[in-house]
């Protein structure tokens, strides 16, 4: 079997015809020429996603730039600036997994404060944020996840896909950031699946204090959304949407 790989996505053979997949690569994070970490991931916007992976880390404290490194390796990333090195091992993390190889619950979680009270917004809205995601990859291969970044108005600020949903959710982070938007006071998220704990904790610390997602959140994921006070919609669909923590928010 052949792998002509293009981009996000490659086309392979099955069963004598021709189909398209999306791209999965490793990506090698490094800090100051430090490797820190290996995720899966899809190539593009990797800067992005350096960035954001670091900042959902809790490693950011201010201005930091990425690019490729001095030995010009490919498929790595090194990122400068206002940024430290994890106090913990070296870890991989997977494509459905954002938190693979952290050994102990405390190297888990990471600090976000409070959220502010952010925008009072429509269930109507929230409910229609998931069809405003565009995903041409995902419309191509159905193996892309996408988050989406939108103004209080639900007007599409940002969109990013990967194979990963934290790596997704890193480059529109990751982006915003590099834009000087950051916190997402102001801001809502949506992604295209399910809400776990790490999507939850990688929108805390960005400030953002509505997360809406098109799937099921999980338990720890409601229980750290009431903890942060966000408000998290899960089941994003057909003009409908749960509001499983933060309903002050949401109006009608």
């Amino acid at each position: 079997m052949s792998v002509r790989v293009r981009g996000a996505h490659a086309t392979v053979e099955h069963d004598g015809a021709l189909d398209e997949v999306a791209v999965e690569e490793p990506l090698e994070i490094r800090v100051e020429g430090e490797p820190v970490a290996v995720t899966m991931r899809t190539p593009g916007h990797d800067e992005e996603l350096a960035i954001g992976f670091l900042h959902g880390e809790g490693l950011v404290d201010g201005l930091v730039e990425a690019g490729p490194p001095a030995d010009l390796a490919a498929n790595v990333v090194d990122v400068r600036g206002a940024v430290r090195r994890p106090a913990a091992r070296r870890f991989y993390t997977s494509s459905s997994c954002g938190v693979c190889g952290k050994g102990a619950l405390d190297e888990v979680r990471v600090h976000a404060p409070a959220l502010p009270a952010g925008p009072i917004v429509a269930r109507a809205l929230l409910a229609g944020l998931p069809a405003r995601l565009r995903q041409p990859e995902f419309d191509r291969t159905g193996g892309m996840h996408a988050t989406g970044l939108f103004d209080a108005s639900g007007e599409l600020v940002c969109v990013r896909e990967d194979v990963g949903r934290h790596n997704a959710m890193d480059k529109v982070i990751g982006r915003a950031l590099l834009d000087r938007a950051l916190p997402l006071h102001d801001r809502l998220l949506c992604v295209s699946g399910r809400l776990s704990f790490e999507l939850v904790q990688k929108a805390a610390v960005a400030g953002a204090p509505v997360l809406v997602g098109v799937g099921a959140p999980t338990s720890l994921a409601v229980a750290l959304a009431e903890e942060v006070g966000m408000t998290l919609g899960g089941f994003a669909r057909e003009g409908r949407i749960n509001i499983y923590a933060g309903a002050a928010r949401v109006a009608g």
